[in-house]
């Protein structure tokens, strides 16, 4: 059985829709925290049970019977919380239930000298897995393209696209990553070790991204700001200083090219160009493409 974690958010999810499409549901479990967010999977005829990082002996349930284990990244880090503890708590439970692997969703930028802080967790994670004895696979995701169309649909209200100096990013739809791991997972023997970066075709800044938005109709204009301008602003929004930390070193990283990478693992996984930037910026504004 596969298990699948983080099944009622939003990667997690496309994962299971997209694993169903592939293996017969009584062979795909998920470990969620709240089981009642799960009731679409269990009418679908998934294992559904309750798990939690955060409590360990929870684990123990949820992974039973598993040949396979995916594990999504926490985002405990930008909450203040170690995500270190929780990955490693899955991990062990993982290794006692008898999973064969391990999946872990890593970033394309894993490396212990990025300048983007999330990674250094991802890098962490990654030895962890190694030292496991478990047969392992990390998916080096890209960005998800999710956010960075965010900012396109935000700054459409003002005309002005407005963040520190950034770099080119190859970003990654939530539902092309989910068919990429999926694709893995139902292929037990495939990529031992990391992947190499599953990313889009495209590296894009934020210039090109209000570019797209302005040729769709809703003109944008990209301004720069300081990285202690954007903080200010975030603090006094009532983030959390991780949140404005992590944020702040996204900028540092893609201007210094850590998320340029245009493989095409992706595409091969896929069998078909992941989606572009501009296809989903215009089904976010429900414009035709």
């Amino acid at each position: 059985m596969i298990i699948i974690t983080g099944a009622t958010g939003n990667l997690g999810n496309f994962i299971v829709q997209k694993l169903l499409e592939r293996i017969p549901a009584e062979r795909i479990g998920v470990s969620v925290r709240d089981t009642n967010k799960a009731s679409a999977l269990t009418e679908r005829g998934v294992r559904v049970r309750q798990g939690d990082f955060s409590q360990p002996e929870t684990l123990r349930h949820a992974f039973a019977g598993a040949t396979q284990v995916l594990l999504v990244s926490s985002g405990a880090q930008a909450h203040g919380a170690d995500p270190l503890v929780l990955h490693q708590a899955a991990i062990n439970a993982a290794k006692a239930a008898g999973a064969r692997r391990i999946v872990y969703t890593s970033h394309m930028a894993t490396n212990p000298l990025s300048a983007f802080e999330p990674m250094h967790t991802h890098v962490a994670t990654e030895q962890m897995l190694k030292e496991s004895g478990v047969q392992w696979t990390a998916l080096r995701n890209g960005f998800y393209a999710s956010w960075a169309v965010q900012q396109v649909v935000n700054a459409i209200q003002s005309g002005v696209l407005e963040a520190p100096a950034d770099g080119k990013v190859s970003w990654a739809s939530h539902a092309d990553l989910a068919e990429a791991a999926a694709v893995i997972l139902a292929d037990e023997g495939s990529f031992n070790g990391p992947t190499p970066p599953l990313v889009g075709n495209e590296a894009m800044d934020f210039a090109d991204l209000a570019a797209i938005a302005s040729a769709l109709g809703k003109p944008v204009r990209r301004e720069l700001v300081s990285a202690t301008a954007m903080a200010a602003v975030m603090t006094a929004r009532g983030l959390p200083p991780a949140v404005v930390r992590i944020a702040s070193s996204f900028y540092t990283a893609s201007n210094k090219g850590e998320f340029a990478s245009t493989d095409t693992t992706l595409e091969r996984l896929l069998g078909r160009k992941p989606q572009s930037m501009r296809s989903l910026i215009a089904a976010k504004l429900q414009l035709p493409q």
